[in-house]
């Protein structure tokens, strides 16, 4: 067991701490990774004393905290009509939401370039052609267009969180506040936003720093509006045909020290939610909101919602993959249409590679973390060992690094570290291990919680070893945590862009960065026609792993 821990410590702390040491001394090198330099501030005072930093830096907190807003204004109004009220067809409101959540962030902005691009956007075609008017424009590449395509990557996760927030509050507040005469606004505004007040202010805090590390908005909006962010500052000094490593570490060290400065706040959040509390022992009965005729005004309002931030973008990316050129729908363009661009796309030379590589990786992945984080969570939860503590929490530490900040790092590493990854698929999957350890580790210990220490005592009086405890009794009672931890990270594997794009080669492309590529080649009918098939195949992912996992509930 002590030689287990000790494994455990080394591993993940090579994983999380490396990548961040050298990080850190690299910005503080005058040369490249993999070559002896001196120490200096220069790249700190090049980055920081540069007159765009502070454009930089206000264009960074805008778009983030604009984009937390929005999403959460957005993801909590469908949370509060799914579990709180009575608004029909509240089932299939939520189910559309969650769905929502497996399409790739690059492809959904790429999906709103092609709905809200003042040259070839369907809405603004569809305005001057259908409605006539000739000088109508949508402008997505602006703050604001970058502020809503980010909401949308977001909402679904605001929902997610901001449900289970709704789903544990005792409804009997809310009922006396009505008994007294109060209104269904005035109960929503006085007493269920301030019970979970807790719960809003993480979530805004939450996706403020998914925001800070976003990397796809701002690097396909958001440059073409010239707005540039932390994300694309960094990608774009390792662009360069010399390229700045120290400068990049600069730039990454600021970025890094906004996201832990908001998780610091997250978690001072988290451990004061218990003054919140409103689940007693006794006389809890979850209820919802009769909203009397007003429940079709919110269920129109939701359907209405799904239709623009769902239906549509998913529409036109059909319909993009299916037409020519860049044209609305009408009865001239049926005999046009056709799945040339499909076949087209199963021509390209790294098409079939990009397949090949994404499946692995999604699977060598998700299996590894689980594994990994399936272990440490037993070690933690289960041992009595001193130290057990330091293993989980240095497995949490990579939620505070940025994807971009961390392709930075796992560069400058093993262009030093006589490793032989670089430029391989091995450094995509030790990047997606590492950036997703923190995920694997919570749902790993959640499931290990709740397995009863007398099942493993019972184990140990029959006669069983530590590790036919672990193998027969532990692993088949954490099974349904280990697939919903398995089936998340093989998704946002699929989705992973900010990493990928600073340590992938020709022959380990991804998915993400085949869709990066023919968007900046201008091919958007392939473009459309590979995102078609990434949600199809996303959404089989999901629906075989809830199914896995159904039939193993079933089991036990």
């Amino acid at each position: 067991m002590v030689f287990a821990l000790i494994g455990g410590v080394l591993l993940v702390g090579y994983l999380a701490l490396t990548p961040f040491l050298v990080l850190l001394y690299g910005s503080f090198s005058d040369a490249p990774p993999g070559t002896l330099g001196n120490l200096t501030f220069g790249n700190y005072a090049r980055a920081y004393l540069d007159p765009e930093f502070y454009p930089l830096l206000w264009n960074t907190l805008k778009f983030a905290l604009g984009s937390s807003i929005v999403c959460f204004l957005l993801g909590t109004f469908f949370a509060w009509v799914c579990e709180r009220t009575n608004t029909p067809l509240r089932g299939l409101i939520a189910t559309l939401v969650v769905v929502r959540f497996i399409i790739p962030g690059i492809l959904d902005t790429v999906a709103w370039i092609l709905l809200l691009s003042p040259q070839i956007g369907l809405i603004n075609l569809a305005a001057r052609e259908w409605i006539g008017l000739p000088n109508f424009s949508l402008n997505l590449y602006s703050l604001w267009g970058m502020i809503w395509a980010e909401s949308m990557n977001l909402y679904p996760l605001v929902f997610l969180l901001m449900s289970a927030a709704f789903r544990s509050l005792d409804a009997a507040m809310e009922e006396a506040s009505l008994t007294c005469g109060a209104g269904n606004l005035t109960t929503l505004r006085r007493i269920t936003l301030r019970l979970v007040a807790p719960a809003i202010l993480s979530v805004i805090l939450i996706t403020f720093i998914r925001a800070v590390e976003s990397f796809e908005v701002p690097a396909l909006v958001g440059v073409r509006a010239g707005i540039f962010v932390f994300t694309t500052k960094i990608y774009s000094a390792l662009q360069r045909l010399r390229p700045l490593y120290g400068v990049a570490g600069a730039y990454s060290m600021i970025l890094l020290f906004m996201s832990m400065i908001g998780l610091f706040f997250y978690y001072r959040l988290t451990k004061r939610a218990e003054k919140f509390a409103t689940i007693s022992g006794k006389g809890y009965l979850p209820g919802r909101i009769d909203l009397r005729g007003w429940k079709y005004v919110t269920g129109f309002s939701c359907w209405f919602l799904i239709g623009v931030t769902i239906i549509l973008p998913l529409s036109n990316l059909v319909w993009s993959s299916l037409t020519p050129y860049m044209a609305v729908p009408s009865l001239e363009m049926v005999p046009k249409l056709s799945l040339k661009s499909y076949q087209e796309l199963f021509q390209l030379p790294f098409a079939q590679k990009a397949l090949i590589n994404s499946f692995l990786l999604s699977f060598a992945s998700a299996t590894a973390v689980m594994l990994l984080t399936s272990w440490i969570a037993w070690v933690a939860v289960k041992s009595q060992l001193r130290g057990r503590a330091l293993l989980d929490g240095i497995a949490f530490l990579p939620i505070a690094i940025p994807g971009i900040v961390l392709g930075v790092s796992l560069l400058s590493l093993y262009l030093t570290v006589p490793i032989p990854i670089y430029g391989t698929i091995w450094i995509l999957l030790v990047a997606y291990v590492t950036k997703y350890l923190p995920y694997g580790i919570r749902a790993a210990s959640a499931s290990m919680i709740q397995i009863g220490k007398e099942l493993e005592e019972a184990s140990v009086v029959s006669g069983a070893t530590w590790l036919q405890t672990l193998a027969k009794i532990i692993f088949p009672l954490l099974m349904p945590g280990f697939i919903a931890g398995w089936v998340y990270i093989a998704v946002v594997s699929l989705r992973e862009l900010s990493v990928s794009i600073l340590l992938y080669s020709q022959q380990s492309i991804v998915l993400s960065i085949l869709v990066f590529d023919l968007w900046e080649s201008g091919l958007y009918g392939s473009v459309s026609a590979l995102g078609v098939l990434m949600v199809l195949f996303l959404a089989l992912v999901g629906w075989v792993a809830l199914r896995v996992r159904e039939r193993v509930g079933s089991i036990e």
